[in-house]
């Protein structure tokens, strides 16, 4: 039987897992209390029989459980076939109508995404697209100017989280001016604090006045607050910027932590333990049930030797519940077809975009 260290670390964690079918080794995650289950295009070969796989990870246990997905429109798009083609953020940002077409994109994840049984969207990506070189982030993001990042994200967060999904800003405290991409390097921006207020951090802060129900930290070394660590690790970034000074009390996720910019340069309980004292809420590992279970166990210990304080933990959980009791729900009702009639307006609202065309491989991002 696990003990209450551990299952109170499990309630830290989000994995992901592969194939198409819940395997024994997700089965005792779930059971030991994991906190949600993030699914990929490899999970989903066929969409139209994706409420089959939400509707039985939601019922395979008492407790509810966040089904997480990236669904941002453009090419990160998990759900595809007979889903709405969102376009690109950059798109809607290009477009005469920018403002009305977030909303009408926030409508669509939201009520597609809700159907299909998940309960938090990793999105939208209010990066600001600063850097032409920049290799991850580009046509995800709304656009180059601050201002129109901000006003964009603002209608999009609150119309996706009306249609009963949780929006997720990502990646604070900013990703769009890396020239490399924190999937296989570790990124670095030397940028001033002015700059710094001046351009990354405004879309944050316009989320969290949007109600924003969650933030994703960057794996990314901002060197004008720490040096040594990037988001996902610095207290001063998450700590001190994110909930002290702008007073986020939502949940905040990380990034995957099997990608390279933090498995590469920092062992994984100085993720945890730095990560946990930033101010992260929920750890994402996506993929290796080895990793989830070695997290679960050094989260587990640090709690009883009180290296992760009490309080801490105690907060986290209360956020993750709040999260959890606002969102997390079954499967929609109907079949898609009828929700797509229900949103109908805004469908034909961003097919007067333009349909996007995938470029780049569709399953490689968060």
């Amino acid at each position: 039987m696990a003990s209450e260290s551990e299952k109170a670390a499990a309630r830290l964690v989000v994995v992901g897992f592969g194939g198409d079918q819940i395997p024994a080794s997700l089965r005792g995650l779930l059971e030991l209390g994991v906190s949600g289950v993030v699914l990929f295009a490899k999970n989903i070969p066929d969409p139209a029989n994706i409420r089959e796989l939400t509707g039985a990870l939601k019922a395979s246990r008492a407790q509810k459980l966040l089904l997480c997905v990236d669904q941002e429109g453009g090419r990160v798009a998990r759900l595809r076939g007979e889903f709405t083609p969102v376009p690109s953020m950059r798109m809607i940002g290009a477009a005469k109508t920018a403002e009305d077409l977030a909303h009408h994109a926030g409508v669509v994840l939201g009520a597609e995404t809700r159907w299909a049984g998940f309960d938090v969207d990793f999105a939208p990506v209010v990066d600001v697209d600063s850097n032409p070189a920049n290799p991850v982030i580009a046509d995800r993001s709304f656009g180059a100017d601050v201002n129109q990042v901000c006003a964009l994200a603002a209608r999009l967060i609150p119309a996706m989280q009306s249609r009963g999904v949780a929006a997720c800003a990502k990646h604070f405290p900013g990703h769009g001016d890396t020239a490399q991409d924190s999937h296989h390097d570790l990124p670095r921006l030397a940028h001033d604090l002015a700059r710094l207020e001046r351009v990354e951090l405004p879309p944050f802060r316009a989320a969290i006045d949007a109600g924003v129900a969650s933030v994703m930290s960057a794996h990314v070394v901002f060197e004008p607050l720490d040096a040594r660590f990037p988001a996902t690790m610095s207290p001063p970034a998450l700590g001190g910027i994110l909930r002290d000074r702008f007073k986020f009390d939502g949940v905040v996720f990380s990034d995957d932590l099997e990608m390279k910019a933090l498995a590469n340069h920092f062992p994984l309980e100085e993720q945890l333990l730095r990560g946990s004292a930033a101010g992260l809420d929920l750890f994402t590992i996506c993929h290796s049930e080895e990793l989830q279970r070695s997290a679960i166990s050094i989260l587990a210990g640090a709690i009883d030797r009180g290296l992760i304080p009490a309080e801490r933990v105690k907060n986290s959980l209360r956020r993750i519940d709040s999260l959890t009791a606002r969102f997390a729900g079954g499967v929609g009702t109907g079949t898609l077809a009828d929700v797509q009639a229900s949103v109908r307006p805004s469908i034909d609202a961003l097919k007067s975009v333009g349909a996007y065309a995938p470029t780049k491989d569709p399953t490689k991002f968060k």
